[in-house]
């Protein structure tokens, strides 16, 4: 299987956007290799803008250009872009609704070796609890690139997460990519696996391990955390005997909760959480830590057993 960076996928979708409209911009707080936007400097050296290690004044420029007329993707890690920046994201972008696209790279656990403190498990949390903000997580280049064009069409804040290791590419979420839609990858009625970002390779292969023994699980990804696809997520609280949600972020304030809290209000059915179990991680190679903090397909075959089976094997 291939596999590349969801940022750079980004970073081509946003020359691509450079050249359909002038009106695209993009900020960097001087991290722009690592984030790869330094691909839209060499091509568009006027409309780049290096804020500098000033994150929280790079969304209020970004603010200020959005109110202009510009489309500006204001781009850094996720944790410097909700915990660092957290009172511009609310206050100069969420809250006046300013068109202004927050594109967070080394996003999650896989962060690696940087550590706890780049490693951003928090931040859908954090974006998706602001009003107002649309929060984008796509599962691998491509959608990256589908994902980055939509967030440009779309007129308000929008958060977009990707990661920082290459993650594998699965064809079966490329294609129609729109905002608030979930996109069904495999039938079952048995239990429903609700993928967003990078996980859904995992919820894949959680499936087929399932198939093997004898269950049949419908596989859902959901690159748009906020707003959910309602619709979806409900028919599979009717149609099955419950879900499982994978993500790669903590198991608070994300994917996770959003899915319950719908299923509480509206149709109550056994939810279980696949993700960071609500502590910081540590330094190390992506691979090892997903194995370490048990976001494998495997995990998600004992959480699916434990609503199937009453238990993992």
């Amino acid at each position: 299987m291939e596999h590349r960076h969801t940022r750079q996928g980004y970073a081509d979708a946003l020359v691509a956007l450079g050249r359909e409209n002038p009106r695209v911009v993009v900020l960097d707080s001087d991290v722009s290799v690592a984030t790869k936007t330094c691909d839209f400097e060499k091509v568009f050296p006027d409309r780049f803008f290096n804020c500098g290690v000033q994150e929280q004044n790079m969304l209020s420029v970004a603010a200020g250009m959005a109110l202009e007329g510009l489309v500006p993707f204001a781009t850094t890690f996720g944790v410097f872009a909700t915990a660092r920046a957290g009172d511009q994201l609310r206050s100069s972008i969420a809250y006046p609704k300013a068109n202004v696209k927050v594109a967070a790279t080394h996003c999650g656990i896989s962060t690696g070796g940087d550590g706890a403190s780049h490693q951003a498990n928090e931040d859908i949390g954090i974006a998706r609890s602001l009003p107002n903000m649309t929060v984008l997580v796509p599962g691998d280049y491509e959608e990256s690139k589908a994902a980055t064009r939509a967030a440009a069409a779309f007129d308000g804040p929008v958060y977009l997460r990707f990661g920082r290791d290459v993650y594998p590419v699965v064809e079966e979420i490329h294609g129609d990519f729109t905002i608030g839609r979930a996109k069904g990858l495999r039938e079952g009625d048995d239990v429903a696996l609700v993928t967003t970002g990078i996980m859904v390779s995992e919820g894949l292969r959680a499936a087929e391990d399932l198939r093997a023994r004898g269950h049949r699980a419908r596989v859902i990804h959901v690159p748009t955390v906020k707003p959910l696809d309602e619709a979806v997520l409900l028919g599979a609280a009717r149609e099955t005997r419950g879900l499982v949600t994978v993500e790669e972020h903590s198991i608070l304030g994300g994917l996770g909760e959003a899915v319950a809290g719908l299923l509480a209000e509206r149709h109550p059915a056994p939810v279980r959480r696949v993700g960071v179990r609500d502590v910081f991680g540590q330094s190390g190679q992506a691979p090892e830590l997903l194995d370490l903090y048990g976001l494998r397909a495997t995990n998600v075959v004992e959480q699916a057993l434990w609503i199937l089976e009453g238990g993992a094997p």
